[in-house]
């Protein structure tokens, strides 16, 4: 699965969990395992805001782009963030919320 990001302002956390091909937002299952290879999952027939624009398969992995959250002092590593590629099961490597969250990160 490769993960892009589109940060957006908010004051709520949140915690994304891949499971196979589906992911786990807020308490909302979404399957993405009926898109195969070469299609494209429109915006609009998903149904959450928390997953921005189209996902697509391509050579075989999904491709798709979820909104993250951030606070009022979010990092530059957060305000412009790299894909990644989840290849396993498991929460989703967000980054830092706030500033906070780095420095305090070893405490």
């Amino acid at each position: 699965m490769k993960i892009s990001f589109s940060p957006v302002r908010s004051d709520t956390r949140q915690e994304i969990v891949r499971s196979g091909d589906s992911l786990l937002i807020d308490g909302l299952a979404l399957d993405f395992g009926p898109v195969s290879n070469g299609d494209v999952l429109p915006g609009d027939a998903i149904p959450t805001d928390q997953i921005i624009g189209d996902a697509t398969r391509i050579d075989g992995a999904l491709h798709l782009t979820l909104a993250l959250p951030h606070g009022a002092n979010a990092p530059s590593e957060t305000l412009f963030p790299v894909t990644i590629s989840m290849d396993s099961d498991g929460p989703i490597p967000m980054p830092p919320f706030n500033v906070e969250d780095t420095t305090n990160a070893g405490n």
